[in-house]
């Protein structure tokens, strides 16, 4: 029997969703979706007739950003529950727009508890927040300053994904789909495979150029997602709790990575 042409087997509604991705990206993703075939057979078959998140095609979208540009891999563990909050992209709830209110962080900020720590651990670590006060009138009087457009500051959660993407950020989950009827850990071991793939050409770039490969971000549980994952091995990493602990606001290892970018200020293109 004539051996099927491999790109065939993965479902065409996946194929369709990864042809979004960065031309960089579109063989390691066919390549890892080909890997996920032959590891989980029904998998990918049986995810394309069930509703899933991220909806819209954005599944892959995590790799607009192309392989070259990639210094730092942030890895959350799945995409948001919620429609239009899922974007394919990790941390970056696409419900939230605005940052600031009068009163400090924005209501949905406030609602987002592991955005709006990280709000507060950005806040403290450059400076404008001391470690002892990162709430009520201390927080209003940042936010006075931010909200005037002389000082600079980024508006909206877009804008610090955009600085993040110019800092070289793949914000990538370790699950590509959320459904409500699989616990995200078993829905993240299937998606292992093509991760594997992603890793693994990124550490490879990184050889071919004589560079140090892209630093993985690991928050929680994440880290441990990725241990049985051999090219973990190849990377620098910074790791720390998950952001929805109060203590993520004065980690001394976030605040290193993190501080010297100055992520809430507007930066050049």
């Amino acid at each position: 029997m004539p051996n099927k042409n491999k790109q065939q087997e993965i479902p065409s509604q996946i194929i369709k969703a990864a042809d979004l991705a960065d031309a960089s990206w579109r063989p390691i993703l066919l390549d890892g979706l080909q890997a996920m075939m032959e590891e989980n057979p029904a998998y990918l078959p049986t995810l394309v007739n069930e509703d899933y998140l991220p909806s819209r095609g954005w599944m892959f979208g995590a790799f607009t950003q192309p392989l070259p540009n990639v210094h730092y891999v942030l890895v959350g563990e799945g995409p948001y529950p919620r429609e239009e909050s899922a974007t394919g992209v990790c941390f970056m709830d696409g419900a939230v727009k605005e940052l600031w209110s009068e009163k400090g962080l924005s209501k949905p900020v406030n609602r987002a508890t592991s955005l709006r720590n990280f709000m507060k651990m950005l806040l403290v670590t450059e400076g404008y927040l001391s470690i002892e006060k990162t709430s009520g009138d201390a927080l209003a009087i940042v936010a006075e300053k931010a909200l005037h457009p002389e000082n600079n500051f980024i508006q909206t959660l877009p804008d610090l994904q955009e600085n993040l993407t110019r800092h070289g950020f793949l914000l990538l989950n370790a699950s590509l789909v959320y459904r409500p009827n699989v616990p995200p850990l078993k829905e993240a071991k299937a998606w292992q495979p093509l991760l594997q793939k992603v890793l693994c050409a990124l550490a490879d770039h990184a050889d071919t150029h004589a560079k140090t490969p892209p630093t993985l971000v690991l928050w929680g549980k994440v880290a441990e997602l990725l241990s049985s994952i051999p090219e973990n091995s190849r990377f620098p990493k910074a790791i720390s709790e998950h952001p929805y602990n109060l203590s993520f606001i004065s980690n001394p290892v976030m605040q290193a990575l993190f501080g010297p970018m100055r992520l809430l200020q507007k930066q050049d293109s």
